[in-house]
């Protein structure tokens, strides 16, 4: 089988786990590598972005070496622990939203419209706004915790992430759609949230994966990339410089197909999604390891059937 079919079956069977699971009893954590949203209801766990934000924005200093304290730690160590076994496989593998861009760009193709292609040094460009907004949802609750912000505020980029609106649309919730106009903070988040919905939807039906571009926890992932076990790997020598492998990747990423000496081609947009090792024609160029573990490698033979098929 495929990896491409075997990651798609993995996705479908995580959505409907993370997004419905605790509607039967099954709540996995709070310190999920992924984006499963709180604010749907019934979710079988979720993102680990909420909990950092509400642990520091609510009091960090009277919390931290008290029991929640102590459950904050634990839910640190979880998540450190989580990505360090899966690394971004949580991104392009088991990611709730995720599987939704995909939705969206299986959609665009169906009605036979080309993806927008977005260039390197766009990419490149783009790349620093993930880590501002990872900066700005531990800034912002620390200026909470140290009174300069109303706790209206907490949670910040919860009250603008994308998901927090689309996601609860699986469970039939539409509320996050409409204006919270209780204070003027409430206002700006929630006007907010609907412009920025608005400007990903567009995005992720014209480029795939768009909003990974920009996602936090994908950078938060990457920091910790030298705990993780799982990673994509590079012979510069045998391979042929087809571009087969820049061609297939989501993110448009371009390190895999330019790197001539390192073997290490984990790149910080990288989603491990391995449409790059599907696609490459050099036999045993691009490797996916686990643990130090080969799990799988290019194949000129596959990658040409799946080029034939597609014929």
């Amino acid at each position: 089988m495929r990896i491409s079919s075997i990651r798609l079956i993995v996705q479908h069977l995580s959505f409907i786990i993370l997004t419905y699971g605790g509607r039967f009893g099954l709540y996995l954590s709070p310190s999920l590598p992924c984006f499963s949203c709180p604010f749907v209801t019934g979710c079988g766990g979720h993102c680990y972005l909420m909990g950092v934000q509400g642990f520091i924005g609510l009091g960090l200093g009277t919390k931290l070496f008290g029991l929640s304290g102590l459950m904050a730690l634990g839910y640190l160590v979880l998540f450190i622990m989580l990505t360090a076994v899966l690394g971004k496989a949580w991104c392009g593998w088991i990611c709730p939203f995720g599987l939704v861009q995909d939705w969206l760009a299986a959609i665009r193709k169906k009605i036979g419209l080309r993806e927008s292609r977005i260039s390197p040094g766009m990419m490149s460009g783009f790349g620093w706004i993930k880590y501002a907004l990872l900066a700005y949802l531990v800034i912002v609750p620390l200026l909470i915790t140290l009174g300069f912000f109303h706790p209206d505020f907490n949670l910040p980029f919860c009250n603008i992430c994308p998901a927090k609106a689309i996601m609860p649309l699986f469970a039939g919730d539409t509320k996050y759609f409409s204006l919270d106009l209780t204070n003027a903070v409430t206002t700006v988040f929630s006007v907010s949230l609907l412009v920025i919905t608005g400007i990903m939807l567009a995005g992720m039906f014209v480029k795939d994966r768009f909003f990974c571009i920009f996602c936090p926890l994908l950078a938060l992932i990457h920091i910790l990339k030298p705990l993780n076990a799982l990673r994509l790997v590079k012979s510069p020598h045998t391979c042929i410089g087809c571009g087969a492998c820049r061609r297939a990747c989501p993110m448009d990423i371009e390190t895999v197909y330019r790197e001539k000496e390192k073997s290490d081609v984990q790149a910080d947009a990288c989603l491990t999604c391995r449409q790059c090792v599907e696609a490459c024609a050099a036999d045993r160029t691009l490797c996916l390891k686990w643990f130090g573990l080969k799990i799988a490698e290019s194949s000129k033979k596959r990658a040409l059937g799946i080029k034939g098929k597609k014929a």
